[in-house]
């Protein structure tokens, strides 16, 4: 790196920083989840304002493959905070209600997508035919976890039944989605010239879940008074980003490999380690790196020549995203005898996207399954309908929200424990390492 490089690059780290942190506070202040302002932040640094200028003047040419690898490290961190919060524990006692709402909420925005992306191919379609109408359908389906347990921590409805039943469903919805991305990515030649790769990915999985998680718990299990030492911490970050590097040399994206890392870490007996690993790399990446991210999606946002065919398309888009999700959700529960207003709140916060449907875009256009015109729609809609979701379930349940009243849309949930000693960790993890990101 040469000086002038150097310079700029650290002043372009501070300014995204300062802006991050400020229009995150605004969003919060609007009763936003603080990603909003944060991904605002992105675009007000791109081409859409001012012909690219202040992009052009904070990061030179030079300076931005630099910030590429610093947010592609942010996501993977990020991925792995994920995983590591994610917990089979919460889908106990709820797993009929769970199973049905997730499956219905990712099929039918999927099929609704896969029929846009139909009539959208030959004006935005990209070199993959196939690849671009099954990631479109994959884009309509995505639930943000994180900004869902968010929300729910923010309300206080983290505990209540609702919030249980949500969290629980947004939990399979994340396996099922992301599972469906790893299927298109591998069928779809994302390994380039090494295409036979592909086929380690499943043994790679398997190892995982099968030898190394059980080897780590068995560990843990023994080391009752383990903490994060300098040792274990670096070990961890090894593991990540070994799992990380793996699965995109195998021909998938790594952020699968950042998130089975965090998967298969132990759960029992090892809180106060995934604690400590949540407190140091959550820090880091809400305030530094995933404000790159941000900026580097921004950077390829471009709105400037946005037309009225375009704010069509834009129409469709967000219409076929937020009512694919909300119809298979509200449906889903209706049938399993949860009540109408609470089944449209579960709707409602099903349809949040946030920083995750950013991560699953930048994965498409960096795979050449969207072009950069319907990927700065796609931005768009993740902001519409994570911003709408705050509101919307303020309308339907009133800002008490009634949290303290059961919802027992399945029968009794054996005797609820399941449920609440899954929730509080969970949410708790993902205020504590994600709160500043979402």
């Amino acid at each position: 790196m040469t000086t002038d490089q150097t310079s700029s690059l650290l002043l372009g780290l501070a300014a995204v920083v300062l802006l991050a942190r400020v229009l995150g506070a605004l969003a919060r202040c609007l009763g936003q989840p603080a990603v909003i302002g944060e991904v605002l932040a992105g675009i007000v640094l791109g081409p859409t304002f001012f012909h690219g200028a202040v992009s052009g003047a904070l990061f030179p040419a030079g300076v931005r493959p630099l910030l590429g690898a610093l947010a592609a490290l942010g996501v993977a961190v990020f991925m792995f905070l994920v995983g590591l919060d994610w917990d089979v524990a919460l889908v106990r006692g709820r797993g009929r209600l769970a199973a049905s709402v997730s499956f219905c909420s990712v099929v039918l925005p999927f099929g609704l997508g896969v029929l846009l992306a139909l009539c959208l191919v030959d004006g935005y379609g990209t070199g993959g035919r196939t690849a671009f109408v099954l990631f479109v359908g994959i884009a309509m389906s995505i639930t943000a976890f994180p900004v869902l347990a968010r929300i729910l921590t923010d309300r206080g409805m983290a505990r209540s039944p609702l919030g249980v039943v949500a969290l629980a469903c947004a939990s399979v919805d994340d396996v099922l989605a992301w599972s469906l991305l790893a299927g298109v990515v591998a069928v779809s030649g994302g390994a380039g010239p090494g295409r036979w790769r592909i086929l380690l990915a499943v043994p790679y999985l398997l190892g995982m879940l099968f030898v190394l998680r059980p080897l780590l718990r068995r560990f843990v299990a023994r080391r009752p008074a383990l903490t994060l030492s300098p040792a274990v911490f670096a070990a961890v970050l090894v593991g990540l980003l070994l799992s990380a590097g793996v699965t995109e040399w195998v021909g998938l994206h790594y952020i699968f490999g950042a998130f089975l890392f965090g998967v298969v870490l132990p759960r029992g007996g090892g809180e106060r380690l995934r604690a400590g690993v949540r407190e140091r790399l959550g820090e880091v990446s809400g305030v530094l790196l995933l404000p790159v991210f941000f900026v580097v999606a921004g950077l390829q946002v471009d709105l400037s020549g946005l037309d009225a065919g375009g704010l069509g398309v834009l129409g469709l888009v967000v219409l076929v995203a937020v009512g694919g999700k909300f119809t298979g959700a509200f449906a889903a529960a209706r049938l399993n005898g949860m009540p109408v207003r609470e089944s449209a709140a579960l709707a409602t916060l099903m349809n949040t996207r946030g920083l995750t449907e950013l991560i699953v875009l930048n994965a498409g256009l960096q795979l050449g399954f969207l072009g950069p015109d319907l990927y700065s729609l796609m931005v768009v809609m993740a902001v519409v309908t994570t911003v709408m979701a705050g509101p919307l379930l303020s309308w339907i349940l009133g800002r008490a929200a009634d949290t303290g009243r059961a919802v027992d849309a399945a029968g009794p949930a054996d005797d609820g424990r399941a449920g609440e000693s899954a929730v509080p960790g969970h949410a708790a993890g993902s205020a504590s390492t994600v709160g500043t990101a979402v």
